[in-house]
């Protein structure tokens, strides 16, 4: 792994290198304009499925069953190119991975920055 992965939400100010801006949400953050958002890409691929993020939402007793489920979508044959791209640029860049969600620490960014910092073997 070349960088470093973080991530935080999309609405918080841009702060001097902290790598490639992915927003990894399935649509566009709430009252967010596209150029004042300064994201370098949008793989909303990668993101959760809407069944899935609906089934979840974001209720923190939730959290570890959702995690398992996201997990297996991300092999599956709808998120794998996404992912393989996020894997991609975590390998050749720093990668702060964002998000609309106001619980971080419990969605997809935090799953996805875990899965990432894992040996490819062991995802």
């Amino acid at each position: 792994m070349a960088g470093q992965i973080a991530f935080r939400r999309v609405y918080e100010e841009t702060a001097p290198r902290e790598g490639r801006r992915v927003l990894v949400d399935r649509v566009w953050p709430r009252g967010m304009r596209k150029e004042d958002a300064h994201v370098d890409e949008w793989l909303r691929d990668v993101a959760p499925s809407t069944e899935l993020r609906k089934w979840y939402g974001h209720e923190s007793s939730r959290f570890t069953e959702f995690r398992r489920r996201y997990l297996a979508e991300l092999r599956d044959a709808d998120h794998r190119e996404a992912a393989g791209r996020l894997r991609d640029l975590a390998a050749h860049d720093k990668l702060m991975l964002l998000t609309a969600t106001k619980d971080v620490d419990r969605s997809q960014v935090a799953v996805l920055a875990e899965w990432l910092a894992k040996p490819r073997r062991q995802r």
